[in-house]
């Protein structure tokens, strides 16, 4: 298949549930798939962190890579995330994605016992040969237990891998992949209070949860600062934008999502235990992070 040439905001995609998380709401999903897009995002990476993924089955995941696909209608790019704890499971859910339509794969490495640089190359190389499809390979060490260097990374690319979220936090790395391996391998911020530096570095785009809560602000942002080049007037957006995120990376991360977009009054049906909303203490905290940005920017709620 052709290379997919993804860029800009894509969102790493909340799974909303009915209420009391019995099951994927399919409703609220095709309204924030919708609300999304009409923002201006460029793609969809569902089934990530943010995501809930780990809490969700093979079936309801599959379920969910279908729905954004029928709801995206061609209109963006969908990137499946199909990480798992086994090869047979990853390339069950590699194959069900590329037949979906999918896009590209997003690949966390095996997240209990961390593999070897090795074992994860055989790995990725598995799944795109079942798949056929390009591989997004989410790079979050603090989860898989692996780091590896930037050229290791780069050498992903040998094995499928054309694209990387990097969520490692780790801006030196990501300078070197952007400024001495971009031919090799195309890297996204993945890290939420380095998105203005990344983008500003040159990243292609950012893989971002924070948009799911501010998706005016994002693509606003990506377009200031990585279209236009108008670095000043981005500076004054992410000053509106950083607090933001400094608190979604200050608690766990999809409770403080899902809370934002309900204060925002979009249904997300809470998380599945033992995760829950954020508390009111926090929660009002938050709000007032977001009521000062909406009135800094002049975006409306």
């Amino acid at each position: 298949m052709a290379l997919q040439n993804l860029h800009g905001i894509l969102v790493a995609l909340v799974t909303p549930f009915t209420d009391g998380g019995e099951a994927v709401h399919e409703g609220r999903l095709k309204a924030h798939v919708n609300r999304m897009i009409d923002a201006g995002v460029h793609g969809l990476v569902p089934l990530g962190t943010t995501g809930e993924f780990t809490a969700m089955t093979i079936e309801e995941r599959k379920n969910v890579t279908e729905l954004c696909i029928e709801y995206a209608a061609g209109r963006v790019p969908v990137v499946a995330g199909v990480g798992a704890l086994s090869t047979r499971e990853c390339i069950d859910l590699a194959k069900h994605a590329a037949n979906a339509g999918a896009a590209a794969l997003m690949v966390v490495p095996p997240f209990y016992d961390p593999v070897n640089h090795e074992q994860l190359r055989e790995l990725l190389k598995e799944i795109h040969e079942a798949s056929n499809l390009s591989i997004l390979y989410y790079n979050i060490p603090s989860a898989s237990g692996i780091t590896l260097s930037p050229k290791e990374l780069a050498a992903l690319s040998e094995v499928g891998v054309h694209y990387m979220k990097d969520t490692s936090g780790n801006a030196p790395a990501l300078t070197e992949l952007l400024f001495e391996l971009d031919d090799k391998i195309t890297a996204f911020n993945g890290w939420d209070t380095l998105t203005f530096y990344g983008l500003a570095a040159g990243a292609k785009g950012s893989v971002w949860g924070a948009t799911n809560i501010i998706p005016e602000l994002s693509v606003e942002l990506w377009n200031t600062l990585a279209v236009k080049k108008d670095l000043f007037t981005a500076q004054k957006l992410w000053r509106d934008i950083f607090p933001i995120c400094k608190f979604l990376e200050s608690h766990n991360y999809p409770s403080a999502v899902k809370t934002g977009m309900e204060l925002r009054g979009w249904e997300t049906g809470g998380l599945r235990k033992p995760f829950s909303l954020l508390s009111k203490d926090l929660a009002d905290e938050l709000s007032a992070l977001l009521l000062a940005a909406d009135s800094l920017s002049g975006k409306a709620k």
